[in-house]
């Protein structure tokens, strides 16, 4: 939480110094532009002779009149705004989904469609984002919600970040997060309509789902020679004919996760003068190959966020939710209320989903400090609205 003051006691010492205090107060203070005596040309003066921001700040109190009439908790208030001005401080710190999306929503709330971040939190909850999960994302929010996806994946699963029509979505704020390599080359991006092509009828075999489950021991960690060694395994061969097919499946299957590695990962960190050169990171939103877009087909994601202000979510979700295998979990963000309502109320009719709820996130932040625990005096009240839900089976008629 962030706070005002740090000072507990006013200054002055003792209980005649906090009598002192309370007698004093605001009431006469006229906000008139003459209580500084000190000018914009007296503190560039300062600043061209080397003066530090606390000299600037310690001058600004001494030339203010109405500095010694103020309370000891304005006071702080006026040293803080001065020092944000002239004494800034900056505090280098890793990028996360939740500073990215707090500030984009203080400095342009509507490139991120006016998501807040417990909004945000609230998507990976409700669609049960985690590790070694296929998530399906409509991303019109400049891709902070692939980003979060894929930090929140660590690199172990893969985020497909589905586009209507012919052009992709914009997915530039995955730059902010500073991802690794490893979790850069799981993010794709692929039409709507090449994936409900690929969409298959019935079940598919178990083989594909094991070896897109193992793709963290990727194929150059594993010597070639036990690859070779497997097949000399009598053993398996003479269980029954389904451990024979499996065997002979598999090593084809090793290959599923080559399209997801990238060049530059193999390349040797050295420059042409043999000091060391970071390597390139690999581009976020490739296609994904056509191993991955069948067996997506097949088995199908297993979570699904949408964030689309733009778009009827009534009739995207109708394209998107076949693509989820049963029982997958569902999350969806809009800041209306009324688009949400009518995709819920078709959903029930439907019988395609079960669980459906409509959850409006609140978030208040307090300051905490001796005397002065109080909400945030300018907040925004509004953060969206959350459909989620589970896909089942529908019924036949």
């Amino acid at each position: 939480m962030a706070g005002i003051g740090t000072d507990d006691k006013p200054r002055g010492g003792g209980a005649g110094g906090q009598a002192q205090d309370e007698t004093r107060d605001n009431r006469s203070l006229v906000d008139n532009n003459t209580a500084q005596t000190l000018s914009s040309e007296d503190i560039e003066a300062m600043k061209r002779e080397g003066a530090s921001g606390d000299a600037i700040v310690e001058a600004l109190i001494a030339n203010s009149s109405t500095f010694g009439n103020k309370t000891v908790f304005s006071q702080e208030k006026y040293k803080l705004k001065k020092q944000k001005k002239y004494a800034p401080k900056v505090l280098l710190r890793r990028p996360t989904s939740r500073s990215i999306c707090e500030t984009y929503f203080k400095k342009y709330p509507a490139r991120i469609g006016f998501m807040r971040v417990d909004a945000l939190s609230l998507l990976l909850s409700m669609a049960n984002v985690g590790a070694y999960s296929d998530v399906l994302a409509v991303d019109m929010v400049g891709g902070l919600v692939v980003g979060a996806v894929a930090e929140r994946l660590g690199g172990t699963g893969y985020v497909c970040s589905t586009y209507l029509g012919s052009a992709p979505s914009s997915i530039d704020i995955i730059r902010m997060y500073n991802l690794s390599s490893d979790m850069t080359s799981r993010i794709f991006q692929a039409p709507l309509g090449d994936l409900c092509s690929l969409q298959s009828v019935g079940d598919a075999p178990s083989v594909l789902s094991g070896s897109i489950q193992c793709d963290v021991v990727e194929p150059a960690a594993v010597p070639d020679e036990s690859l070779q060694s497997s097949p000399a395994k009598p053993i398996n061969t003479t269980v029954s004919d389904g451990n024979a097919q499996s065997m002979t499946v598999q090593p084809i299957n090793m290959e599923v996760p080559e399209p997801a590695t990238d060049d530059h990962l193999n390349q040797d960190c050295k420059g042409s003068n043999g000091n060391s050169v970071a390597p390139k990171a690999p581009r976020a939103g490739k296609a994904p190959s056509p191993e991955m877009m069948k067996y997506w087909g097949e088995h199908g994601f297993s979570s699904l966020i949408v964030a689309a202000p733009g778009h009827e979510v009534e009739s995207v979700l109708a394209d998107l939710l076949p693509l989820l295998s049963y029982s997958a979990p569902f999350a969806i963000y809009h800041q209306y209320l009324q688009p949400l309502a009518t995709c819920m109320h078709s959903l029930q009719a439907s019988k395609m989903a079960i669980g459906l709820q409509i959850t409006e996130p609140w978030l208040r932040e307090y300051q905490v400090l001796p005397s002065r625990t109080h909400p945030h005096m300018q907040m925004n009240a509004f953060g969206g609205y959350v459909l989620s839900g589970i896909r089942i089976h529908k019924p036949d008629p």
